[in-house]
């Protein structure tokens, strides 16, 4: 990405850490996530009404829960980002093996595949969540660490861009765009929580075809970093 990042390349991260909330491993756990966070009993968060003083409870503690999983994302973003002198002399390469196991990654999503050390569930789990907003924020961290099977190869697949940015700012800003996608719909189920429980008997039985519009765009995030398409797509759209 030699001219910037790329109005492009933001989107195509905000898109991907929306579909992350959706998929199906994510979005049933939201209530328990928020009710633990918060430290509030789910018949409390599920009143016809929610009082005040819940609500912007459940707002401050489902914000730094975001904020928990968005550091450690930009940290990867970072740390990928920061070899951007070997990615420099090696761009072409790394796009085309990038794009190959971006379009596995793709296709596992879709269900066409099963890539085993992607179905390894690796939770770290906080059993005795530490006591106000810290403990959110911890909670977050460890979320973005555990739930492989999730997020990991939509993730895996923004690292990759990431790591072909070539420097640190611009993998940072990409991880941050991931995790306003994925925060964006997390907050506001969060306030929203009593809403979210009736929405999400409407729409989880579409899971399975969410799963497989997340896994054809991925696929064809792949397939354009393969081709050196994508790059092409940034100098139009950056």
């Amino acid at each position: 990405m030699d001219q910037g990042l790329g109005q492009a390349t933001i989107l195509t991260a905000f898109i991907a850490g929306l579909l992350s909330f959706f998929s199906p491993c994510v979005i049933p756990l939201i209530p328990s996530y928020i009710s633990y966070i918060t430290g509030i009993t789910f018949g409390e968060l599920t009143q016809e009404t929610l009082p005040g003083k819940i609500r912007i409870l459940t707002a401050l503690h489902s914000l730094f829960f975001i904020l928990g999983f968005t550091a450690v994302f930009v940290l990867l973003g970072l740390s990928l980002s920061l070899l951007g002198s070997f990615i420099l002399k090696n761009n072409r390469m790394i796009e085309k093996i990038g794009g190959i196991i971006v379009v596995l990654f793709g296709l596992q999503i879709a269900g066409v595949i099963k890539l085993n050390f992607l179905q390894r569930e690796k939770k770290f789990e906080i059993k005795t969540k530490p006591l106000g907003y810290l403990g959110s924020f911890l909670v977050g961290a460890t979320f973005s660490l555990g739930w492989t099977p999730c997020v990991g190869p939509i993730l895996s697949s923004i690292l990759i861009l990431s790591s072909t940015a070539g420097e640190a700012r611009r993998g940072a800003a990409l991880l941050l765009s991931y995790s306003m996608g994925l925060g964006l719909p997390f907050f506001l189920s969060g306030i929203l929580i009593n809403n979210f429980l009736g929405y999400f008997g409407r729409i989880k039985k579409y899971l399975r075809i969410i799963s497989a519009v997340s896994g054809i765009f991925i696929i064809i995030v792949g397939a354009l970093l393969f081709t050196g398409y994508f790059k092409k797509l940034l100098h139009i759209f950056g």
